[in-house]
């Protein structure tokens, strides 16, 4: 049995200790003051929101357009952005996701052109998705349509995988499509403090607070949100136009403004949830193990892996299944889940991960959307001031750029420009159609 080695670190006490520290702590925990009013009211100060923000006032930037982002965590010890893998990838069977994903990529390669200085640690390594005999004809289409698209992936047979990737077994394994272009992952942290400081410097303001509910007009629009400080008062901002972008805790905010509880179109629910995953830092000195450019791979049964820095280091972890998702109260790691459901598929798939030891581990929420999984974008049909971007289900850091744009042309030119999301929108939750994401097994 594997012997789980001693968890040197959490996320939070990570965040905990950035925020005590350093430059980029100063930026993420000092806030500007609440004002009384703004044109645009931006709930959640991580990737969604601050993104939104950056693009509103980029376009805005020589016109007095107020922008306001309300964050409760000050510290983000516990936001979905920072406690990601920071992947981009476009192995997708949505083509509003493979779109968005394709335009994250060119954000983030050449991000000093929209951020200024700030250096994302891209590391082009790419995804390797494997497939059963079952899902191979799935994996097979989805990578047609990605092709014709703008991604680069190709697919390998069995034969074709193991002399790419000597480390890998192919026991069970039909094809693998590998992204060889425009895939691999980045620092998160950084994507975000450089949305903020262009976005501060564009003229948004980012103030600490928690919204607790909000006001309506004689009309029935929001017209006000009641932000609870961290001086214990509770304040009033006015806005005109809001932007909920509060990640795992968007349902929550939805419901202050009667959406899920009010009548007729009031009464569908936005179902954005919590839901904990957990990512583990493993070290092996087994032979033939995986190579400094090793793709991330994720197994058939969901499994995945990557490299993590210079010192024989992996991330790795698991979605638990439906009715296996554990409590969201607190961040603690279920050590118990590695051993029991993660580390024999490492170990099966790559024999290297046999000895493999547990060096660190953390856990995040995703803001998992429990109609389809996929992010909420756009207008909310009934509050015409209203605009949604939440419920991304774990995909959603590789489309902040998409997403930020998005939502900064419906609500500047009153549709989109760019890329069509309107298939993304609050109505498919109205009229029950779900884009699901189809999955490889």
């Amino acid at each position: 049995m594997l012997r789980l080695g001693r968890v040197l670190r959490t996320a939070a006490l990570h965040q905990q200790l950035r925020c005590q520290s350093g430059a980029q702590a100063t930026a993420a925990a000092s806030g500007d003051a609440l004002p009384e009013r703004c044109d645009v009211l931006i709930i959640g100060g991580g990737g969604m929101g601050a993104s939104s923000a950056y693009w509103l006032k980029c376009r805005t930037q020589h016109e007095k357009l107020n922008v306001l982002v309300v964050e409760r965590d000050a510290c983000y010890t516990a936001a979905s952005t920072v406690l990601s893998v920071g992947g981009v990838r476009q192995q997708f069977s949505l083509a509003e996701n493979i779109k968005m994903s394709l335009f994250g990529y060119d954000f983030i390669s050449s991000c000093r052109s929209y951020l200024g200085d700030v250096d994302l640690n891209f590391q082009p390594h790419g995804y390797l998705t494997l497939a059963s005999a079952k899902g191979a004809e799935t994996l097979s289409r989805n990578s047609k349509l990605q092709n014709e698209l703008g991604a680069r992936n190709e697919l390998l047979g069995t034969a074709a995988l193991r002399s790419r990737f000597p480390w890998l077994s192919t026991e069970d394994i039909e094809l693998g499509c590998y992204g060889v272009d425009k895939e691999g992952w980045f620092d998160p942290w950084a994507l975000l403090m450089g949305f903020k400081k262009q976005a501060r410097a564009y003229g948004a303001q980012f103030a600490n607070g928690e919204v607790t509910g909000f006001e309506w007009s004689s009309a029935g629009e929001l017209s006000g949100a009641l932000v609870a400080c961290a001086d214990g008062s509770e304040r009033t901002v006015h806005f005109d136009t809001c932007v909920l972008a509060a990640g795992a805790q968007s349902g929550q905010v939805a419901r202050l403004a009667k959406i899920g509880t009010g009548q007729d179109m009031l009464s569908v629910a936005l179902p954005v949830e919590p839901r904990k995953r957990y990512v583990y830092v493993i070290n092996t000195q087994g032979r033939n193990c995986p190579g400094l450019a090793t793709p991330l791979t994720i197994d058939p049964d969901g499994t995945y892996f990557r490299r993590d820095g210079l010192g024989g280091n992996f991330l790795c972890g698991r979605s638990p299944a439906d009715n296996e998702e554990p409590d969201c109260d607190t961040l603690d790691v279920d050590h118990g889940y590695f051993e029991s459901d993660v580390w024999p598929t490492l170990a099966n798939r790559v024999p290297a991960f046999e000895s493999a030891k547990v060096q660190s581990s953390w856990a995040g929420y995703y803001d998992h959307n429990s109609f389809d999984a996929n992010g909420v974008i756009g207008r909310h049909p009934h509050y015409k001031n209203l605009y949604i971007a939440a419920g991304f289900s774990g995909h959603g850091i590789q489309q902040t750029p998409a997403v930020g744009r998005a939502i900064a042309e419906l609500i500047l030119d009153g549709k989109y420009r760019t890329l069509d999301l309107s298939g993304l929108g609050f109505e498919r939750l109205v009229a029950q159609q779900r884009m699901l994401e189809v999955n490889i097994v």
